[in-house]
């Protein structure tokens, strides 16, 4: 089985070093790396299992679940002190588990079509634009070529050789390895406007670099009005949870321990009412599945079908 990207537990070593870390909640910290690496191996072995497509995707969202509700209640939410709720966005743990979980999904039982594709999968660096660094009077090698990149939460990319010169044989050439992303995905925890109109220009970016890409938009909370796609380049807003953000003024509560303990089965009763959707996963793995059978233009049999 390939290797993924692990930027979860890069966050989590991150935090056992944050100098800020109440000195109590490090043994916790450590105790979550442990449940972490007990969560990877129930992913690999789940994804290596000669599970059916839909079983093996049931089996996946109830990891992610029960794991996902260590880390907010367990975790976060029960911690005598107030550092980790009340920054648990700038530490990013949150995002990071389903960036971590999405490539698990794409794998031949359940999207049949990836098995023999030369494809990266998962979070990745990819090629937004190319520019050249030169002038008339300062040329540069390769004329300077250069490339914007864009980190990608989730993405399906090929690998990209650009190679240029100021001459036909390619001598004094400069080289660039960079990712083109096919299939781009930005995960959020609570989607507010803001983070929607910075997803409209980050799915105007990977279309301009690949016009046939596809864009999506995965969030745990909407935090927002829905707001229709058709003007923007974004294919779909996808809603793990079908769910709205907790109202301010529950979330108010939250800030203190004692609050957290007074709302401790309000909020595990709000999550267990709201947990990830198998439906909206399979809608997603669907989409993908859809791209990926997409056949190119068969010029010879245009006249016969009567359409291109």
């Amino acid at each position: 089985m390939k290797k993924y990207p692990n930027p979860h537990i890069e966050k989590l070593n991150a935090l056992l070093n944050n100098s800020k870390l109440p000195v109590n909640d490090k043994p916790r910290v450590a105790k979550t790396i442990d449940i972490y690496y007990q969560w990877l191996n129930n992913l690999t072995k789940t994804v290596k299992s000669l599970l059916t497509a839909d079983e093996m995707l049931n089996v996946l969202v109830k990891l992610l679940i029960d794991y996902k509700n260590y880390i907010d209640v367990d975790f976060i939410f029960d911690s005598p002190n107030d550092f980790l709720y009340r920054n648990k966005g700038q530490l990013k743990l949150d995002n990071t588990i389903i960036e971590e979980f999405l490539p698990y999904l794409i794998n031949p039982v359940i999207v049949p079509e990836i098995e023999n594709l030369a494809v990266d999968i998962g979070p990745i660096k990819t090629f937004s634009s190319v520019y050249f660094e030169s002038s008339l009077t300062f040329p540069a090698l390769g004329g300077g070529l250069s490339v914007r990149s864009k980190n990608q939460d989730f993405a399906i990319t090929r690998k990209l050789y650009l190679k240029a010169s100021h001459f036909p044989d390619f001598t004094q050439e400069k080289s660039i390895i960079t990712n083109l992303s096919y299939i781009a995905v930005e995960c959020k925890t609570n989607l507010d406007k803001t983070m929607f109109q910075e997803g409209c220009a980050t799915a105007h970016d990977v279309k301009t670099a690949v016009p046939g890409a596809k864009y999506f938009l995965l969030c745990e909370w909407l935090d927002m009005s829905p707001i229709s796609t058709a003007p923007t380049d974004i294919d779909e807003v996808i809603l793990l949870r079908k769910a709205k953000r907790l109202n301010s003024n529950i979330r108010g509560n939250f800030a203190t321990y004692q609050g957290r303990l007074d709302y401790r089965d309000y909020y595990i009763e709000y999550l267990k009412n709201n947990p990830f959707r198998v439906e909206v996963f399979q809608h997603l793995i669907n989409n993908i599945r859809k791209l990926l059978k997409n056949e190119g233009l068969d010029e010879s049999n245009v006249l016969e079908v009567g359409y291109f």
